[in-house]
């Protein structure tokens, strides 16, 4: 009988989770299985595989053939380092000592390894995460400078409308008052307008009657003069005669 070491899929769609298995190769991928190996997870990062190497060398020893994917994780698991070395062993080119020695050592540097991809990993995630809060923190802080400026505008347009606004009553108050002072003022002067009238017509009354009688008298005054004037040159004329006939 064929046996196949593969991947059996499992999880739900969209993340897919699988078990490491040695199945007939004539079953269906996700039917029955002879042994389940390990699993493989490759929703985490760095992905999680764990193998039986034991389990998965007695399977490779006994001829079974893995799949591509499978083969990769066997070797990043040291199960196909673990093979070829008990392969030496068998030969005689190592001991069994001086094999477990060399697969401790490379498993201890997969490990080193794999530990520094994690701690790299979370690393990258920390810095990620510390850029994302000051980004966030930036972000805020700018939201809360443009609602400052924002409430500040609008206080300032507010003090304005208001300014305007009592700006508007007391022109509207002072326009009130002048109409009430022009509504006062004008009965006044057309009473005082009515109370001069007569009294014009009163003195012009009274001046006509003097003018006419500074009129008459200054008359018969001038008529005199006119007269005394005519004798005045009349005497003169005959005293000049008589200084010309003596």
């Amino acid at each position: 009988m064929p046996v196949k070491i593969r991947l059996q899929r499992h999880g739900k769609k969209g993340k897919p989770f699988y078990w490491v298995v040695a199945a007939d190769a004539r079953a269906k991928r996700d039917g029955r299985y002879l042994e389940k190996l390990g699993i493989y997870n490759p929703n985490t990062n760095p992905a999680t595989v764990e193998i039986d190497i034991d389990s998965a060398v007695s399977w490779l020893e006994k001829g079974a053939q893995p799949t591509d994917t499978a083969r990769t994780l066997l070797s990043y698991r040291g199960a196909l380092l673990k093979h070829h070395l008990n392969g030496g062993v068998r030969k005689g080119a190592l001991t069994q000592e001086e094999a477990d020695k060399k697969l401790a050592a490379w498993l201890e540097e997969k490990v080193a390894k794999i530990d520094a991809k994690k701690d790299g990993i979370s690393k990258s995630k920390a810095e990620a995460y510390a850029k994302r809060i000051e980004d966030e923190k930036a972000a805020g802080e700018k939201r809360l400078a443009q609602a400052a400026a924002a409430e500040a505008e609008a206080a300032e347009e507010q003090a304005t409308e208001e300014a305007a606004a009592e700006a508007v009553e007391n022109t509207t108050e002072e326009l009130a008052v002048e109409e009430t002072v022009a509504e006062t003022e004008a009965p006044v002067e057309e009473a005082v307008a009515e109370t001069e009238a007569p009294a014009e017509d009163a003195v012009a009354e009274t001046e006509a009657p003097v003018e006419e009688a500074v009129a008459e008298t200054e008359a018969p005054a001038e008529e005199p003069v006119a007269e005394t004037t005519d004798s005045t040159e009349e005497n003169t004329e005959e005293a000049a005669s008589e200084e010309k006939e003596g």
